[in-house]
């Protein structure tokens, strides 16, 4: 039998993404690849990124179509990192061009939006809300600490800018602190994980001036107590944990009080969390019960979701060809 399907495609910095949606809405397929980084590495360099997507994409779709018949009515895609002309990043060519060439083939709608755009419906999606006109919405990755307004227009969002991180993004500062305590890259998963073995938490720098923070800070002074650790980390990861376990509370707080202050400043009431540092179930928590407190609603994705993937690009194509406002 043959489905009818929206095609969403993602190629980010570190994860390859595929996403098949049905007429309704629902999560008809998905495939995603995280791309390989070295052991001991920080990064990709942007070739190396293209090369693993134009590798990855062909593979990913034949694993997505296995078993299916579908009949793809439009293909939403990533086309740059954040919703401005001057926004740009390669490694987001490698999902465009695939896009473009099949939305050629077959003769049907493209819609392009940017990486940024894709996190927020993808978390609209899997979160179904808020249901508000303007809210605020939280974008913490390991390339992107962002607040944003958003604001409905028709069947789409406009995204303001109203504050963020001065210098070191979210993810940046996960990765580091990870690698420096001998996890992989990226390392948020892991460091998670490792936190939770804490006997306590320790209470590290926050930076945080009205919705702009620093986060440079903050993690220089974490990576110092590594160092100062270090001993005490080979006989027993307690020391590890604990500053895992401080570097989860900086940024839950950090984005705590930039929220509020955001909140406040443009008279809203509900926020969406997004992104890879979004998924971290103890800063989601920190979140949701500190702004609790100041009347302000937390929406979240599923984990599953809030990472890098290629659904909130299949949404929007959804909602864009079935007419949906």
């Amino acid at each position: 039998m043959t489905e009818e399907v929206y095609l969403g495609i993602d190629t980010s910095c570190y994860t390859t993404s595929l996403f098949f949606m049905d007429r309704e809405g629902h999560a008809a397929a998905e495939t995603r690849r995280i791309l390989k980084v070295k052991p001991g590495g920080c990064g990709l360099q942007q070739s190396e990124m293209l090369y693993q997507h134009t590798r990855n994409l062909p593979e990913l779709m034949e694993e997505a179509a296995r078993g299916h018949s579908f009949t793809v009515r439009g293909i939403g895609v990533s086309a740059r990192p954040r919703p401005r002309e001057d926004s740009y990043m390669p490694a987001f060519l490698a999902g465009l061009g695939f896009a473009r060439s099949l939305a050629a083939l077959y003769g049907i709608p493209l819609w392009q939006i940017s990486h940024q755009e894709n996190h927020l419906e993808a978390a609209l999606w899997s979160a179904n809300g808020p249901d508000a006109d303007r809210f605020l919405f939280l974008h913490a990755s390991g390339g992107t600490t962002d607040l944003l307004l958003a604001e409905k227009e028709n069947a789409a969002y406009r995204l303001t800018e109203i504050g963020g991180s001065l210098d070191l993004h979210a993810g940046q500062f996960v990765d580091r602190v990870g690698v420096a305590l001998g996890l992989g890259f990226p390392a948020g998963p892991a460091l998670e994980q490792l936190a939770e073995q804490h006997t306590e938490i320790p209470e590290i720098p926050v930076s945080v001036h009205k919705t702009k923070v620093s986060l440079s800070g903050p993690c220089t002074w974490v990576l110092r107590a590594i160092e100062k650790a270090k001993p005490e980390t080979e006989e027993s990861p307690i020391a590890a944990a604990n500053l895992a376990a401080g570097v989860q509370w900086g940024l839950a707080e950090t984005f705590v009080r930039m929220i509020r202050n955001g909140a406040a400043e443009h008279h809203v009431k509900h926020v969406i969390l997004a992104g890879g540092v979004c998924a971290n179930r103890w800063i989601r928590n920190h979140i949701v019960e500190k702004l609790a407190k100041r009347g302000i609603r937390v929406w979240m994705p599923d984990n599953h979701y809030s990472g890098d993937n290629a659904s909130g690009c299949a949404a929007y194509a959804q909602r864009q060809g079935e007419g949906q406002h």
